[in-house]
């Protein structure tokens, strides 16, 4: 599938210099993986825009108990990753053998000893992560096209999104049968006037 262009345009009356998260939530089993702020805008003034291509393709990660980064693999649904230990130290590949779930993307701490950290783009932005894997276990990641779109402050894009992170008008954008959309940010003013935000997609043909 062909990757989803996005143009965030501000039409509304908000004065407050805000910024915007997006991110993904994992629809996975797996409970411990953990969201993060795959994107961030800031400063986006009244009557601008901002474009944002959404890829339809993964790139995984890891990292071991020393803080080693292993290189990024491009991934696909129904794969599986694993972390071994070689004679040249820590190695992050392609494992043989495919995914028990077709739509998700598996990676595995196969090291004797040692925890690790997994981890999976979108587009070269840090999507989602799962913390301190152990040996023989794993894990799983799988994201549906939707988006969530929300106000934030003090947060940096490959941040974790968690409990002391505050999202005002949080709304769940679903990019399915689309290609290139526009989201309208609407709302916002002064005083008794002032309406909630609110993000509204217009697909563009």
């Amino acid at each position: 599938m062909s990757d989803i262009k996005l143009n965030f345009i501000n039409n509304s009356e908000d004065e407050n210099n805000t910024d915007y998260v997006l991110y993904q939530q994992n629809t996975s089993i797996d409970t411990r993986v953990q969201s993060v702020a795959w994107k961030v805008i800031k400063s986006l003034g009244i009557g601008s825009h901002h474009h944002i291509t959404y890829p339809m393709e993964f790139q995984v990660g890891a990292i071991d108990a020393n803080g080693n980064c292993m290189p990024l693999i491009s991934a696909e649904k129904g794969s599986r990753y694993e972390m071994v230990l070689t004679n040249s130290g820590h190695e992050f590949s392609k494992f043989e053998t495919s995914a028990a779930n077709p739509l998700d993307v598996e990676i595995w701490n196969n090291l004797k000893k040692g925890s690790m950290d997994a981890q999976i783009y979108r587009g070269g932005g840090l999507l989602a992560t799962k913390l301190n894997i152990m040996p023989g276990s794993k894990a799983n990641f799988q994201f549906k096209p939707i988006l969530f779109i929300g106000a934030v402050s003090q947060i940096t894009e490959g941040k974790i999104m968690s409990s002391n992170v505050t999202v005002q008008y949080l709304t769940k954008l679903n990019l399915q049968n689309t290609s290139h959309t526009d989201i309208i940010i609407s709302g916002g003013g002064k005083g008794t006037e002032a309406t909630p935000l609110t993000f509204t997609l217009m697909p563009s043909f």
